[in-house]
């Protein structure tokens, strides 16, 4: 079993409360040292990529570079995503880690924060990590991401501003109406630097309506590994509502041969969804055939 990636939430804190991510229900945590470089030392065997989150923004820790070296180690590529809100508080050689292949930055969280920092404020540091980019020959990707368009172009004012600040920056033509026309996943702003867009979504939750069956790509092109330890089929399932064992006293072999994950598994390649969060997913939906 080969994953593209491996989703290992080092901390469920992110700092923020956008109002596009669930409500965090699980205490706060952050996955010490030594119990992470065993979850990396299983995870190898399986992935040779890390996605450092789950919900928590990997950034908000002080100590995030002796999690970058311990990645880097074993051999390992690391995927940070945040909120860009703490940027600040790392040097580029942390955040330019050999380990560090691509940097997610969630723009839409400035939009959806009570925050004292001004649309400037929030953008410099995000603009300067790009320049040091350049200026470093960093050979990373920096991923902005525009993850807010609908059909009622509820965000349109704000990504207006987006694209106007983009546009002078990266001396690029950015045309809001062709972007919501279009709907392009992708636009180069300079070398391995991209604007990437998507819809916003609703995350998966046993209070939602039921969707029906299909296919997805958890336990096919990643897992993910909460905070806690707990193992779960799917990046989205941040509540462990699908828990498919314990990574302090489970190992990753075992939990893929257990009867639930095999249940998973062997239901999507039927499209069917065994697990009742499953079937109130409307995520799946990118998945399934129409």
């Amino acid at each position: 079993m080969k994953f593209h990636r491996i989703y290992i939430e080092i901390t469920n804190v992110c700092g923020l409360q956008c109002s596009f991510c669930p409500t965090k229900s699980l205490p706060s945590l952050q996955m010490d040292l030594p119990f992470f470089e065993s979850v990396i030392t299983q995870a190898k065997t399986y992935t040779k990529e890390v996605a450092c989150h789950v919900v928590g923004d990997p950034l908000t820790l002080s100590n995030l570079q002796d999690y970058l070296d311990i990645i880097h180690t074993h051999g390992m590529k690391a995927m940070l995503t945040t909120s860009g809100y703490f940027l600040k508080k790392h040097s580029y050689d942390t955040l330019f880690h050999p380990s560090v292949k691509q940097i997610n930055i969630s723009l839409n969280s400035f939009n959806k924060n009570d925050t004292a920092w001004t649309f400037e404020q929030y953008l410099e540091p995000i603009l300067n990590l790009c320049q040091a980019k350049l200026d470093r020959k960093e050979e990373l990707f920096i991923n902005l991401r525009v993850w807010n368009l609908d059909e009622m172009m509820s965000e349109r004012a704000f990504n207006q501003k987006l694209f106007d600040t983009f546009s002078k920056y990266f001396n690029i033509d950015l045309d809001l109406n062709e972007i919501y026309k279009e709907h392009p996943k992708t636009i180069r702003l300079e070398d391995k630097i991209r604007l990437h867009f998507d819809n916003y979504f609703e995350w998966p939750s046993l209070n939602n309506q039921i969707y029906g069956h299909g296919s997805c790509q958890g336990l096919q092109s990643h897992i993910a590994v909460l905070a806690s330890g707990k193992v779960i089929p799917c990046c989205l399932d941040c509540d462990g509502v699908m828990t498919l064992g314990d990574l302090h006293h489970d190992s990753l072999q075992e939990i893929f041969k257990a009867p639930r994950t095999t249940a998973i598994i062997e239901g999507f390649r039927n499209g069917f969804a065994v697990e009742e969060l499953c079937q109130k997913c409307s995520y799946k939906e990118r998945f399934t055939p129409q």
